[in-house]
């Protein structure tokens, strides 16, 4: 089954607790990512036998189970411990060159829970799934959805007593900016050290020393953010202990996607001020970089001069993220001219027009796209130019979606899933799969929420 290597493991007892995961009541299938398991080397048929080993009931052969510290800034506040307080990693699976981890998100309390149950409801697995997925289809680099499983128990939240999901989670790895924190932050420069030659042997073998491994990050992130930007997407909890080495994205709790433009859009109901906002994740990016760069500087020599190497890379984020904000917006309007792109922009901001099928529908019919917009006028003068430069529609159509995990269909699933129906999450995940080409299947699917449906607030799900 799976082929374990585990790594993490060999580094030094003080970067995890090591612990199994804790057994469930009466497990039962939701979903089995068939695809991936395939992409991984593994039998679904095998994966299937195997319910106990994703409810956290098993541990497989091979496995080293363990929980991971780290610490992190929460909404620009410091919190010196934080770590895996409702998953475990189960290890990590080695196939034709991959290593991934396996985790599992909802599989009991650790010593990191913070008095939490270490349990996850069953509405935040299933959210967790459809969109890590349904990201993944749209191109983002992000960690996948191998498994979704009931525990037959229940979990007390603000709401009441709810039914309890484990999500298997596959990673590049789960090394976070936290994770180089807690370690800087207790002055352990052999820890530092430790996770430095893991992280660039694992994530960076190219890079040299603490500001090689920082410029690889610095990289990895500003195509990331840029690539969320294009899509509407909207992270809603971009925490240093949410922000990976390896460019992926993690934690799904709080996102979404626009459906109105609106460059100060917000989802998640603790972000009372906005830090997190649509407009602002490149600047939260760029922050959450500082941080790491500041727990690497124990690694160099002389602290003067690190501190003067570290804020040169760091002042290079802005001219790195400007050529993928300009990468990602020329392929969606089939034409490298960013004014011409933030000139549309401003137009669809005036009349909160739909991010998603504003653009589809100028790469598939430019003429319809006039009949959404509140500015007919502007728009008309801005299409006339636009038209003249001879756009790359075929290009177009392979970076503007057809379909997006809109909110309301997002919300449908899980309600549904909590009484039991997951033949909505079943559906939904199927159109996702698909999101650049339209079909009868999805038509439903492309209709923005009316006013009764909108969901404007999302919610970490802890």
């Amino acid at each position: 089954m799976f082929a374990f290597d585990n790594s993490y493991g060999r580094l030094p007892d003080r970067f995890y607790t090591r612990m199994a995961p804790t057994p469930v009541a009466k497990p039962g299938w939701v979903a089995l990512n068939e695809g991936l398991a395939r992409y991984l080397g593994l039998d679904p048929a095998a994966l299937r036998g195997s319910l106990d080993i994703f409810a956290g009931n098993r541990v497989p052969e091979g496995a080293d189970p363990l929980a991971q510290l780290y610490a992190g800034h929460q909404f620009g506040g410091w919190s010196p411990q934080l770590g895996d307080g409702r998953a475990i990693l189960l290890g990590e699976h080695v196939t034709d060159g991959r290593r991934v981890d396996v985790q599992l998100k909802g599989s009991g309390p650790t010593p990191y829970s913070r008095m939490g149950d270490g349990r996850s409801a069953l509405g935040p697995v299933l959210r967790e799934y459809i969109v890590s997925e349904a990201v993944h289809a749209l191109g983002v680099p992000t960690t996948r959805a191998l498994a979704a499983v009931t525990t037959g128990e229940t979990v007390l939240r603000q709401e009441g007593p709810m039914p309890g999901g484990i999500l298997t989670r596959i990673a590049a790895s789960h090394i976070r900016v936290g994770t180089f924190q807690v370690f800087a932050s207790r002055d352990d420069v052999e820890g530092l050290r430790a996770l430095l030659d893991h992280a660039i042997a694992r994530h960076a073998p190219e890079a040299e020393g603490p500001m090689g491994l920082l410029r690889h990050v610095m990289a990895a992130q500003a195509r990331l953010v840029a690539t969320w930007m294009g899509l509407g997407f909207v992270h809603g909890v971009m925490n240093t202990d949410n922000m990976t080495l390896s460019g992926e994205t993690i934690d799904y709790g709080p996102c979404a996607f626009m459906e109105a433009y609106h460059p100060e859009t917000v989802f998640s109901s603790i972000d009372q001020f906005g830090r997190y906002a649509w407009k602002n994740q490149p600047d939260i990016a760029l922050w959450n970089l500082a941080q790491l760069a500041t727990a690497l500087l124990p690694l160099m020599s002389d602290r003067a001069t690190a501190v003067t190497e570290a804020t040169e890379v760091l002042e290079g984020f802005r001219d790195l993220y400007a050529a993928e904000w300009t990468r990602v917006m020329a392929a969606k309007i089939g034409v490298d001219d960013m004014n011409l792109a933030m000139e549309l922009l401003d137009i669809m901001s005036e009349g909160q027009e739909d991010f998603t099928n504003t653009f589809r529908a100028l790469t598939d019919a430019p003429e319809t796209a006039r009949d959404e917009m509140t500015n007919r006028e502007r728009f008309d003068g801005w299409l006339a130019r636009w038209q003249a430069t001879g756009p790359d529609r075929a290009g177009m159509a392979r970076a503007n979606p057809v379909v997006i995990p809109r909110n309301h269909r997002v919300e449908a699933a899980i309600a549904a899933g909590y009484a039991g129906d997951f033949a909505p999450f079943e559906a939904l995940n199927a159109v996702l799969a698909a999101p650049y080409e339209a079909t009868e299947a999805n038509a439903p699917y492309r209709r923005p929420a009316t006013d009764g449906e909108r969901v404007t607030r999302t919610f970490c799900g802890t």
